[in-house]
This record gives structure tokens, sequence and C-alpha cells, in this order.
């Protein structure tokens, strides 16, 4: 089971209606376009077609399991009291001397470009249940962080 927003789960819910109504067509007519062009042993476009048939049978399957496992977490029911799943988190990072806000999404929903990381982060696990003024000494890959919450909001 997996908690995750409103938003990541329908996001997942458009790419697998835009995965079924318009890849698997296309995919399909692709191979049968391939399968008019005569010997299969040796029809490079046939096969090239069958495996990217196979990839997205894959990720719809992938898709369909995440949402049957998904669990939405409604953001009107969190408190901003300590760091949890969707907590936005401003911090100071004392060992460089900068500032940083981050959102904690669960593992599908990710992306660091738009700050959201995964619960399963060593920066996401250092900062669950801190609260306002806390600091959290983090081990990662580059040494240990110092980040001082500043400020928790829900995302």
């Amino acid at each position: 089971m997996e908690y995750i927003s409103q938003e990541g789960y329908d996001k997942m819910v458009e790419e697998l209606h835009h995965l079924l109504s318009v890849e698997r067509p296309r995919i399909a007519d692709a191979i049968s376009e391939a399968r008019d062009k005569g010997d299969l042993s040796e029809n490079f476009e046939y096969h090239a077609a069958k495996r990217e048939q196979g990839k997205l049978e894959g990720k719809i399957d992938r898709l369909k399991l995440q949402l049957a496992n998904a669990r939405i977490i409604e953001a009107s029911q969190l408190n901003t009291d300590a760091v949890q799943l969707l907590s936005k988190v401003e911090l100071t990072d004392l060992t460089h001397d900068r500032k940083m806000t981050y959102t904690i999404v669960s593992q599908s929903e990710a992306d660091f470009k738009q700050n959201k990381i995964s619960i399963k982060t060593p920066i996401a696990k250092g900062l669950l249940k801190k609260k306002v003024g806390d600091v959290a000494e983090i081990k990662v890959p580059a040494g240990v962080l110092r980040l001082r919450i500043d400020k928790i909001t829900i995302g």
C-alpha cells in the first residue's frame, strides 16, 4: 500500500487512460501494418513494434497495480505540527548556509525538478516527525547535512 496525494493519483489515472486509449491502439496499428508486409521472421518493423508493445503492457500493468494499492491522503486532515508525508518544508542548510524547500511525497510522485522528494530518501527520512526549529543531522553520500526546519505547510 502506498499513500499518495489526490494530485498524484489523478496523474496516474490520466497516464493510464492515455496509454490505453492512445498508445495501445497506435502500437496495435504498427504491428498490423508491419504484419501486412510479409515474412515475419525477418521483419524488423514487426519485431520492434512487438517489443514496444511488451514494454507498454508492462507499464500498464505496473500503473494498474500502483493504482490498486494507492491510498489517497486528504490534505485537509493533515497538520503542520511535525514533518510528515505531503509536508512542504522550508529549511536552512546550516552546512552550506543556504535555504531550500522540499515537499515530501510518495516514491511515485517524486520529482526533484519540482522539489518533491520521495519519503524514502535519506533527507525525507531524517526530517520526518521533526518540528519547526529542530535541526536534523542527516547522513547523505556527500557527508552529513545539518538542516534546520524553518516552516512546515501542507504541500
